[in-house]
């Protein structure tokens, strides 16, 4: 498995262009881009990514947009509104093609209370059309389970993993599991077979996100986990900016990883 960085772990200190050669000065040479804002979906700033990664010979393996944006009302009762939602999704996918990134990280619906009352046959119009539109650009959609959006409920993933088993593929983050109560090896065991993305992160009793070799996960066992799923490309480091004290943390935290493997 290569070891990657998310450029969200320089938020909101970094400006997002600037991250790709702190990524590879720190001994990175693939990463996550996180777009920090609405303006960061453009073309223009694309090819601003793009002359970046070229400069540093860095590897964009996925996006991640500033998905609270737009995500959420992509799924909206209100046509406009997921027509609006779309038009910046559209925009992310583009984005992606152009810096040569393989996976669109993908949060999508808000959590609803009351699961039975979720309109399925919008929900499936939806992501029809999403998938489509990455595949058009050569994209592959990786829906992550976030535990604040539907993605969080192991019952909705394995109705969506049902239903695009062979379209729809997966980023799994570690903290996200446990902050829906659940453990990793659940999500990986409807995941198998279609996950193209991992978030690394650790956690204890106190804190939901610390960096790896910070908390009390085992890796090798999820390591052993996550190979039994067919999956050992990548793993990207994701973390907030107050998880560290300096860079060096980062650097610690890669080679602690890469021991676990």
């Amino acid at each position: 498995m290569d070891i990657g960085l998310s450029s969200a772990s320089f938020y909101p200190n970094v400006n997002t262009e600037n991250s790709i050669a702190l990524m590879k000065n720190l001994g990175f040479s693939l990463g996550e881009i996180f777009l920090n804002s609405i303006s960061e979906y453009s073309e223009s700033f694309g090819d601003i990514l793009l002359e970046q990664k070229l400069k540093n010979n860095f590897n964009i393996n996925s996006v991640h947009a500033f998905s609270s944006s737009f995500e959420p009302n992509l799924f909206d009762e209100y046509k406009r509104r997921r027509n609006d939602a779309f038009l910046q999704f559209k925009q992310v996918c583009k984005l992606a093609r152009k810096v040569g990134a393989k996976c669109y990280t993908f949060h999508g619906m808000k959590h609803k209370k009351l699961y039975n009352v979720i309109n399925y046959d919008l929900v499936f119009d939806v992501y029809d059309k999403l998938l489509y539109t990455a595949g058009e650009e050569g994209i592959k959609l990786c829906q992550e389970n976030v535990f604040w959006c539907m993605s969080g409920n192991i019952d909705f993933l394995y109705t969506l993993r049902e239903k695009y088993e062979d379209s729809l593929y997966f980023t799994l983050d570690i903290k996200q599991a446990y902050r829906a109560g659940r453990l990793p090896e659940e999500y990986i065991d409807i995941m198998s077979g279609a996950i193209e993305n991992l978030h690394i992160n650790d956690r204890n009793s106190i804190s939901s996100c610390l960096l790896p070799g910070k908390g009390d996960i085992n890796y090798k066992e999820l390591f052993c986990k996550l190979r039994e799923a067919n999956y050992n490309k990548v793993g990207i480091i994701e973390v907030y900016s107050d998880n560290y004290k300096n860079y060096d943390d980062l650097k610690k935290s890669k080679d602690y990883i890469e021991k676990c493997l």
